[in-house]
């Protein structure tokens, strides 16, 4: 057979990671469930024109058979692998409204693809774990405000650096550039968006150059551009600036109510020496077209450079209709991401190869079924345990188990004793089959 290569931005974990991976995978869902949020799962394929209609800046993998009918004329691509999870809800939404409960709060980790050129945390698959919720004519900015908290909580339970969440509303942007006599603040956003990449001076070149803002113009984007407070006294940073508007004013409310409902979080992060959990940052304008009120972005402490590893906003326009208003608030967590930039940085190991708690000996042919009676009688009791598949020496099956990552080695012994031998502590003793429980 011949060597197998790694294809670029198509990440495969080892066992272990794998099992990394779930555990944080298992932490999100109790945290998403705690806030009330119920699972769903929808398909890999959607059609371009939903795909392509709501994510304008995103490589779209398109579906096409490999052996087509060679005289079958070539139709135009019709379906896609989806690109993130929000756009496939949206449509799930529309199309099962009659079947939900608004407001639809749900959650959802599933792999997505994107055809963009992998570098450092950014792959072609990759795993999100989303959270969404969607209303039925009006949704509250209140929700705003509850998944920005939650989507901080969520990170600091995972066994990963402090994330701070950059949060900011564009409708406190659109005003600001509405108040300074701007048409186009959907260009103007999408200019903004590049700060962190360009920097300030190509930013303000470009506004100049290519959406013919004056120098004025330019400043005033930049100045409020450059404000970010771990509290709310953005308010009366953006007031200062001397710009109205009922837009803008709309903005400095909803975003307001983010900061107020993490205000706890932050204290107790400052109390710790760590940075904020939530900070307003209105330089944060994200790309998707589909964005019209909050958006966040989160940055994982030691690895800003890197990126964005969460984030998310208000849709108001996303899963509605001509006739239906689905108005929707979500965020995601690009797990894959994560995890790939600590993997490769030594910064997080696993801490267990298996699931497996014990390892139960073979003492010879004759005694396997006795051996497998033992296996189930633990597994039984919610013992994740395995059956050596060879009557070989005890050194070699506890080699094995060491090799594996098992803790525990079970003995069947004469008149059906019982013994474990920790291997983490070398420890060996008589047990229990009944009582007996890993440490």
């Amino acid at each position: 057979m011949s060597k197998f290569a790694p294809i670029s931005g198509f990440p495969e974990w080892l066992p272990e990671q794998r099992l990394l991976e779930q555990q944080c995978m298992d932490t999100i869902r109790r945290q998403y469930e705690l806030y009330g949020f119920a699972n769903i799962e929808t398909r890999s394929v959607e059609p371009t024109q939903v795909l392509s209609g709501n994510g304008d800046d995103k490589e779209i993998y398109v579906l096409a058979r490999l052996h087509e009918d060679a005289e079958a004329p070539k139709a135009p691509p019709e379906f896609g692998l989806r690109f993130d999870l929000t756009v496939p809800t949206a449509r799930y939404v529309q199309q099962f409204k009659g079947q939900l409960s608004f407001p639809f709060k749900r959650y959802q980790m599933q792999k997505v693809w994107r055809g963009e050129r992998p570098q450092e945390g950014r792959y072609r698959e990759f795993t999100q774990c989303d959270i969404d919720v969607i209303g039925d004519g009006t949704l509250p900015s209140f929700y705003d405000a509850e998944v920005v908290r939650l989507m901080a909580v969520v990170t600091s339970t995972l066994p990963i650096p402090p994330v701070t969440l950059r949060v900011n509303n564009r409708k406190l942007l659109q005003g600001f550039y509405e108040g300074l006599g701007i048409t186009d603040t959907n260009a103007v956003l999408r200019v903004v968006d590049k700060l962190d990449k360009i920097g300030a001076p190509k930013v303000s070149g470009l506004l100049q150059t290519e959406l013919g803002l004056t120098d004025a113009q330019a400043a005033q984007c930049l100045a409020i551009a450059s404000i970010k407070t771990a509290d709310t006294s953005f308010v009366d940073r953006v007031r200062a600036l001397g710009i109205s508007s009922p837009l803008l004013d709309e903005g400095l409310t909803e975003l307001t109510e983010v900061l107020d409902n993490a205000a706890d979080l932050n204290a107790a992060r400052q109390a710790a020496g760590l940075p904020p959990s939530v900070s307003a940052d209105l330089a944060i304008a994200r790309g998707l077209a589909y964005y019209t009120g909050m958006v966040c972005e989160g940055q994982m402490q030691g690895f800003e450079s890197s990126g964005s590893v969460c984030g998310g906003g208000r849709y108001d326009n996303l899963a509605g209709d001509a006739k239906v208003k689905l108005p929707g608030v979500g965020m995601s967590i690009g797990l894959t991401r994560i995890l790939g930039l600590l993997f490769a940085k030594g910064l997080l190991k696993p801490t267990r190869k298996t699931p497996t708690d014990v390892l139960v000996a073979l003492n010879d042919d004759a005694s396997r079924p006795a051996a497998n009676a033992l296996a189930n009688r633990l597994r039984g009791r919610g013992i994740a345990t395995d059956l050596y598949h060879l009557p070989k020496a005890y050194g070699k099956q506890i080699e094995a188990a060491s090799k594996r990552g098992i803790p525990y080695v079970w003995f069947i012994g004469e008149n059906a004793s019982h013994q474990v031998k920790n291997l983490l502590t070398g420890e060996q003793s008589t047990v229990d089959p009944d009582t007996w429980l890993p440490g």
